[in-house]
């Protein structure tokens, strides 16, 4: 619907030119009308005009949880979340950038996150490792000791073009997360440096990025550097 618009057209006349764009373009307008579709078949209850017309006429209270087009509408947000998360983790990069990975996972655990949707919930670091190295994931990441001493919360197993993602969160107290992600150093072209870790705020979590072994890590947290740094 936009191949009319003048701003646009460049962005077309690109993904023509760019075979990678190209093939993103036509998967994201595959998403985007796969969206459309569940959409148009949400039924709207044929009398929910009139009833909304009559509410707001003689200035009536409505319960909207109780009614049937609210179980309607959260039936369609459920599908936009999930096509967020398709289109979160397969967004076109330049490359393998180590920016375009740590942008994409601190932003996934704001937009998307739900500890009652992790794959493994527990406080047991230990469990938490052996449940990463039974289905493949990084599991033999080094701790800072200062982590090793908090309690678990549980893990995911995420995806970054191709490569699994740990992510391990842990109880710092006081309602704070720590996200610790853990991913091969071949996943990314220009890792970060090993040694002093690279702080970079994202969103409403500020987060420390550095390299051990074969091993990038990065650690997430609400509040400033001060916060990471207790940490690390």
């Amino acid at each position: 619907s936009d191949a009319t618009d003048t701003e646009f057209e460049e962005a077309l006349e690109q993904a023509k030119r760019d075979p990678e764009l190209a093939r993103w373009f036509e998967a994201h307008c595959a998403r985007q009308s796969l969206v459309r579709k569940h959409l148009k078949q949400v039924p709207v209850p044929e009398e929910l005009r009139q009833r909304i017309l009559e509410h707001v006429d003689g200035h009536s209270t409505i319960v909207w949880w109780r009614h049937p087009m609210f179980h309607a509408l959260a039936a369609a947000a459920g599908i936009i979340l999930v096509a967020g998360l398709v289109w979160l983790w397969t967004q076109p990069g330049r490359g393998n950038r180590f920016a375009d990975y740590r942008d994409q996972v601190v932003r996934g655990v704001q937009r998307f996150y739900d500890m009652n949707n992790m794959d493994r919930l527990t406080n047991n670091l230990t469990e938490i490792r052996a449940f990463l190295a039974r289905n493949s994931a990084p599991s033999d990441y080094v701790l800072t000791r200062p982590m090793e001493n908090l309690p678990g919360i549980g893990c995911n197993i995420l995806q970054w073009r191709s490569n699994k993602v740990s992510l391990v969160c842990l109880d710092s107290g006081n309602t704070n997360i720590l996200y610790f992600f853990v991913v091969d150093r071949s996943a990314v072209s220009d890792p970060p440096p090993t040694g002093a870790p690279q702080f970079v705020r994202i969103r409403k979590l500020m987060s420390a990025s550095w390299s051990e072994g074969n091993r990038v890590y990065i650690l997430a947290a609400g509040g400033e550097e001060d916060v990471l740094r207790r940490f690390l």
